[in-house]
């Protein structure tokens, strides 16, 4: 029988939490069953193995993120769209490096066209609606701007740029070097 008070949503959310505390490779069935307070055994009532638990994570995840960025990203467009939805990837990273590497983890077909895992390529396409690129250049540009949004905050959140002080100013520059790729993209050939 369920334990009262305890809901796939609110595990879902501890975990979220744990994740953001130990690191998101650390989130077990164990881990949170402690933090409940209950046995391993009772949590699977709610949750079928630590993969289930670990992707729902993942989509809860992937839906703060896409939260965060359609905020930032409203009545924007052009480079404003860009450093807006880039700053609320960063941040969001920079705030919950659990969740943040749970957007990461690789999700089955049925949880990946879920619409939380969708609304990321749907809203950088957006934002590219300001370039005016058409396809198959929009494809790439996607593949280019989460790349380097994924690069720079996992170099970023690793230390990988503890040694300059620079770091705000370095991602403000390459910005606005993206901003000139965008507005002058190659043509196909």
């Amino acid at each position: 029988m369920a334990r009262a008070g305890v809901t796939v949503e609110r595990l879902t959310r501890a975990a979220a939490d744990l994740a953001d505390e130990i690191g998101f490779e650390n989130v077990t069935v164990s881990a949170l069953a402690r933090g409940f307070g209950v046995t391993d055994a009772s949590m699977y009532s709610h949750i079928r193995n630590v993969r289930d638990l670990r992707t729902k994570v993942a989509i809860l995840a992937l839906t703060e993120l896409a939260e965060r960025a359609a905020a930032a990203l409203a009545g924007r467009s052009g480079k404003d769209a860009l450093v807006a939805f880039a700053n609320a990837y960063r941040d969001y990273a920079r705030e919950h490096p659990g969740r943040y590497a749970a957007t990461r983890f690789e999700l089955d077909p049925e949880s990946a066209s879920a619409e939380a895992a969708t609304r990321h390529s749907e809203m950088t396409r957006a934002l590219l609606r300001g370039y005016d690129l058409p396809e198959p250049a929009q494809t790439d540009a996607v593949r280019l701007l989460h790349g380097f949004f994924h690069g720079y905050v996992s170099l970023e959140t690793a230390g990988g740029f503890s040694h300059s002080q620079a770091v705000d100013a370095s991602w403000a520059r390459n910005l606005d070097a993206l901003d000139v790729l965008l507005r002058n993209w190659p043509s196909q050939v």
